[in-house]
């Protein structure tokens, strides 16, 4: 895959079974949804992250989408600064074509954001990057998961699985975090914010 013109889309979580399908790992569910686009299998890789190459979406006319390193970090959560800036340096992809998609608490479950930039609202991942990285500009896709209820800890709250109503929506929201990944790629922030969202 050439560099210029490349795009690196992280989907944040944590490794292994346990954590598999809690909402803090949303992040690399949405990376299967577009592996599964793509087509073809992640691959484990020396930066301590599973990757897969190929090809965002279609654009207008059918031509393919974006040439795109799709990754999960291996690591933990609060570690992925680490793999994230191997890839970086691996692929050669400046920060500003960095697209990390992860799990928001601030937003209700079942809607997707997209930013740029900004703090880390208490995300560790989002904290480790940051600071691995040396920067905050980067993209953001935002998926809502909601707020705990009650008074439950929200650093609990996010390492539980989906409620059974939860998993029932979640794979519409699973693919429209994947459209949107898509979108941003394809059209840049603004026109995919302005179709993101947008009220339904």
């Amino acid at each position: 895959m050439s560099e210029s013109g490349t795009w690196l889309v992280v989907g944040l979580g944590n490794p292994g079974p346990a954590y598999a399908g809690n909402r803090h790992n949303v992040g690399a569910m949405v990376l299967d949804v577009l592996g599964a686009r793509v087509g073809g299998a992640f691959k484990s890789h020396r930066s301590r992250a599973a990757v897969l190459e190929g090809r965002l979406g279609v654009l207008p006319g059918g031509a393919p989408g974006p040439r795109a390193v799709l990754a999960k970090p291996s690591s933990y959560m609060n570690e992925s600064g680490g793999p994230v800036s191997a890839l970086l340096k691996f692929y050669k992809v400046e920060p500003e074509r960095l697209v990390v998609v992860h799990d928001e608490l601030d937003i209700p479950f079942d809607q997707v954001r997209l930013k740029l930039g900004g703090g880390e609202g208490g995300h560790n991942g989002l904290r480790s990057i940051s600071r691995s990285i040396g920067t905050r500009d980067y993209l953001r896709v935002r998926v809502g998961v909601g707020r705990p209820p009650g008074r439950q800890d929200p650093a609990e709250f996010v390492l539980r699985d989906f409620s059974g109503s939860e998993r029932k929506e979640l794979p519409l929201l699973l693919e429209d975090a994947a459209d949107a990944v898509e979108l941003l790629v394809q059209q840049g922030l603004l026109a995919a914010q302005q179709q993101v969202h947008a009220p339904s």
